[in-house]
């Protein structure tokens, strides 16, 4: 990139076209979806992907010198706004109060057959 001043981190995977995380000026923003600790992509049910979806969340922002207590918002895009429900309950192991500021948009799909959830955060460095 031509920007000195913005920071990507790679994603891990060698065929992503998305940085894990970009940072400018102490803010970083990562987009995850339910991939497991060993990077295959998880397809199950509704709970289990978001539950991989925060973890690896948490993971890149760690990964970048952050945390899940330092995320300023989120964005929540699920394929289907029923499922709300169950992001919620995960998403409330993996967050406490003073909550993110967040939204939740219903899409029609998502880049792989059968994902069902997707997060973009952005979130204090440090």
């Amino acid at each position: 990139m031509a920007n000195s001043d913005i920071i990507y981190t790679p994603d891990p995977d060698a065929d992503s076209i998305s940085s894990d995380v970009a940072e400018y000026n102490g803010i970083l923003v990562s987009t995850q979806i339910p991939v497991r600790a060993d990077g295959s992509l998880e397809l199950g049910d509704i709970t289990t992907q978001c539950e991989c979806t925060l973890q690896a969340l948490k993971v890149a922002l760690e990964r970048a010198g952050s945390s899940m207590d330092r995320v300023l918002h989120l964005t929540i895009y699920l394929t289907d706004m029923a499922d709300r429900a169950a992001f919620n309950e995960v998403y409330q192991r993996f967050f406490k109060k003073p909550w993110p500021v967040r939204a939740a948009v219903g899409v029609a799909s998502l880049a792989f057959e059968g994902m069902r959830v997707e997060v973009t955060a952005m979130a204090a460095k440090g």
